[in-house]
């Protein structure tokens, strides 16, 4: 059977083009782990890469939401699975790319997600648009402190989904997580990481040259399309915090700070995720021969 290879870790670090070199070496095609680049029209925040520099190769699970659609674990994972069992029984090795923890391991551990109540999360939903999603996460921390320490606190989706999970069960959030065991497919799996100060000064960079690039417009052009009706999109680390500056809380230069910010805790969240894999083979994205150390580390196919 034609095995996979997983490429993840922290934003920034610099999968894309690790995972293109392992593309190009095995004829495989990559299947998208990044929530937020399955939205159309969000490009530039999200670092997705033009079709003019994925050197011909097909991508999967980019572009398939519109901002006014909720992105859901469940949904990518029936998408991405088949289009994974697709590329085994076509001979093409699936390349998985991306950062989103939660996506990935419902992939890998084909997670089965417990039941929702669409009353019991409306009405979550109403508390976190009255209360504000500091206040929500502070009642998370009551019913359970696991998740809320898990959680970021201005996550308002995951915090709204902990809580109802915890409602609907009678259970922390974490029992609802998947075991960690034999990857689906056999998958091999890839972290990339940089030194700490190295990669906070490569998120820094990659921020001021998303709003150079023009970040700022992209915002104002999906609200055209329903950006701020979007329950994920709207949120998303560089994009809420533009929409906030165009609503006045604060200047384009406090957006650009607050998203390297949001960046930099997303990326210790990150680490922190992974680390806990003990199926992880780590690379060093400083390896001046990454793509051989990586196929090394993938075996003979």
């Amino acid at each position: 059977m034609t095995t996979p290879v997983a490429v993840v870790g922290p934003t920034a670090s610099g999968k894309s083009d690790l995972a293109l070199d392992i593309a190009e070496r095995l004829g495989g095609e990559i299947v998208n782990l990044d929530a937020m680049q399955q939205y159309r029209g969000m490009d530039i925040g999200t670092a997705k890469l033009p079709v003019a520099q994925r050197r011909g190769i097909p991508h999967h699970q980019i572009d398939v939401l519109d901002v006014t659609q909720t992105a859901t674990v469940a949904r990518h994972q029936r998408a991405a699975s088949d289009d994974v069992d697709r590329l085994i029984a076509a001979g093409v090795t699936p390349v998985l790319v991306g950062g989103s923890m939660m996506y990935i391991q419902g992939l890998l551990d084909n997670w089965q997600f417990p039941a929702t109540d669409p009353e019991v999360r409306a009405r979550y939903e109403a508390m976190l648009e009255d209360l504000g999603v500091a206040a929500l996460h502070r009642r998370l921390a009551e019913v359970d402190a696991a998740a809320a320490a898990s959680i970021l606190d201005t996550d308002g989706r995951r915090i709204v989904r902990a809580l109802e999970v915890v409602e609907l069960t009678g259970k922390p959030f974490a029992a609802s997580a998947p075991t960690i065991g034999e990857p689906r497919w056999q998958t091999r799996i890839l972290a990339l990481d940089r030194d700490t100060e190295a990669l906070d000064e490569r998120i820094r960079l990659r921020t001021r040259q998303m709003f150079a690039d023009g970040l700022v417009d992209e915002v104002r052009a999906l609200c055209d399309v329903g950006l701020r009706e979007g329950r994920t999109a709207s949120r998303a680390i560089g994009y809420a915090q533009v929409l906030a500056a165009l609503d006045g809380d604060h200047d384009m230069d406090a957006a650009e700070e607050l998203t390297f910010i949001g960046t930099r805790r997303y990326v210790r969240r990150q680490r922190s995720w992974f680390r806990r894999d003990h199926r992880i083979v780590w690379l060093d994205a400083a390896d001046a021969d990454l793509t051989g150390t990586a196929l090394r580390a993938i075996g003979p196919r």
